[in-house]
């Protein structure tokens, strides 16, 4: 044994920091990026918004800077396809212009103004407020989702731990509309050590039937109705109503009161005043108790057509303002010295995100004008004519790689006179139909769409009937793709589109 010394030659491929943090800003949405470089403008003198100019410098101040604190121009403006984007600004490269020290003024040297922000801040409890009015955060409404709403009033109730628990069961069980879709004996898995009886689980039903909302945990709209039927104030009205709801549920749908009158026995306005008030009754009571909030998106793109051609702009609502603080700047080079190690880092880090903001809107928009290229028929004709289409075409016709436009068409949106979409939705592999022609899985959704949409209310397709009916165009559908489109789609099973059409007769 005795020590040696070897010297071997690789070579590997290794991302640079600035080449890390320009694949990571490509790859985040536009909500994520515009928090992120928030976030960067926080932390970095360097780097500054158009509006922080007032908050930087005094009048005197500006003057003295002259053009240095000049309006800038924006990064990279809304630009036509075709064009390029302008040249990122040069203040950031050490091209500054002249400003004395005296730029730079000390702005609240005591704090009085944050102190005054913080003091007026909205978050404050109302009784450390000296107006004595009620913080911002005091204001806003505390949303309860049914189940929640449903399991306290469950706390309330002196109930066995065993019935307790059904109760809480079924009430987990229930779906957004507050309906008990699952089967009663699926509620309890089988490996239990004493399974619960038929007994105990309507019991359970019935007790949660029982809460408030009136109607929830229904298995039907029928059902929902009757439970809420018990509140119509006049007896021989409810009676009538409960018959209607319970017999003539179909007529009801479709208004025919002269053939509920008459297989009641009843005189027509009688039964239209049944009608009209189970009209006013709830068929889905669990949408007031809907929390779920709204989720927007900023497109990224925007696609419009001028002039018989479809052209693709930046969004300048995603496009920021940003630039380098030529003050800052003009003074660290300066005062430059090794002892400004931290200040340098800053400076180099404000200008490779300058440059990777350029070049992510630059790969964003050359990766949307190759897609409006591939898909010009898809804004003509909309879903139906949507072409197969793969990352690689694009990759080899932009010169990027395959990872680069994953990256670009995750969570980047495009806006077209048909609506916003994901650029990812553009891409889909090709299928061949029995001719030999080629579509894609998006022209198939499409279809099932307008198969859907064009459906009888009373008579809706199955999947099954969606296949066999796309199998008669030619194009062969398994039925659990045309589930999987259907589902794509968010569009309801067969029986919950058949059950939703009768709440809307009832409600209409």
């Amino acid at each position: 044994m005795h020590a040696s010394l070897r010297i071997d030659h690789r070579q590997h491929q290794t991302l640079s920091p600035r080449l890390q943090q320009a694949v990571r800003l490509l790859q985040m949405s536009s909500l994520d990026y515009a928090t992120e470089l928030q976030e960067l403008v926080g932390r970095n003198p360097f780097l500054q918004t158009d509006g922080d100019d007032a908050a930087e410098c005094t009048p005197g101040a500006a003057a003295a800077a002259g053009q240095a604190t000049s309006e800038p121009a924006p990064l990279a403006a809304p630009t036509e396809a075709g064009t390029d984007l302008p040249a990122y600004d040069a203040a950031y490269d050490g091209d500054f212009e002249e400003a004395p020290a005296s730029a730079v003024a000390e702005v609240d040297p005591g704090g009085e103004f944050e102190r005054d922000v913080w003091l007026a801040d909205g978050s404050l409890p109302s009784h450390d407020r000296d107006d004595g009015a009620a913080g911002a955060l005091e204001l806003i409404p505390s949303l309860t989702g049914l189940r929640p709403h449903l399991h306290a009033q469950l706390d309330l109730l002196s109930l066995p731990p065993r019935d307790l628990a059904l109760a809480r069961a079924i009430v987990e069980s229930l779906d957004d509309d507050g309906y008990l879709r699952q089967p009663l004996d699926e509620l309890v898995g089988a490996d239990e050590a004493e399974p619960p009886s038929d007994a105990e689980l309507q019991i359970a039903l019935r007790r949660v039937q029982s809460l408030e909302p009136a109607g929830v945990a229904a298995r039907s709209v029928a059902e929902c109705l009757l439970l809420q039927i018990p509140s119509i104030a006049c007896p021989q009205m409810r009676a009538t109503a409960q018959r209607i709801v319970a017999e003539h549920l179909a007529s009801l749908a479709t208004r025919d009161v002269s053939r509920i009158a008459r297989a009641l026995a009843e005189s027509e306005a009688h039964v239209e005043g049944a009608c009209e008030r189970i009209r006013q009754l709830d068929p889905r009571p669990g949408w007031r108790f809907d929390t779920a909030q709204t989720a927007y998106v900023i497109p990224d793109v925007m696609v419009r057509k001028l002039r018989g051609q479809w052209t693709v702009t930046l969004n300048p609502a995603v496009v920021p303002r940003l630039r380098v603080n030529r003050v800052y700047a003009e003074l660290f080079q300066r005062h430059r010295s090794s002892e400004n190690g931290e200040l340098a880092a800053h400076l180099q880090e404000a200008r490779w995100t300058l440059r990777n903001i350029e070049q992510r809107f630059v790969t964003i928009l050359a990766v949307a004008q190759a897609i409006i290229r591939h898909q010009r028929r898809f804004f003509e004709l909309g879903p139906i004519a949507m072409k197969p289409l793969g990352l690689k075409q694009i990759a080899e016709e932009t010169g990027m790689h395959e990872s680069t436009v994953s990256r670009v068409t995750n969570n980047k949106y495009m806006a077209t006179p048909l609506g916003v979409f994901e650029l990812k939705y553009f891409f889909s592999r090709a299928m061949t139909s029995t001719s030999g022609s080629a579509y894609s899985g998006t022209a198939i959704r499409g279809l099932v769409k307008e198969m859907i949409a064009e459906e009888r209310p009373e008579a809706p397709l199955s999947d099954a009937q969606i296949a066999r009916m796309l199998a008669q165009q030619g194009l062969t559908v398994a039925r659990r793709t045309v589930t999987k489109y259907r589902q794509a789609l968010h569009i309801d099973a067969v029986e919950r589109r058949r059950a939703t059409a009768i709440a809307a007769a009832l409600a209409a």
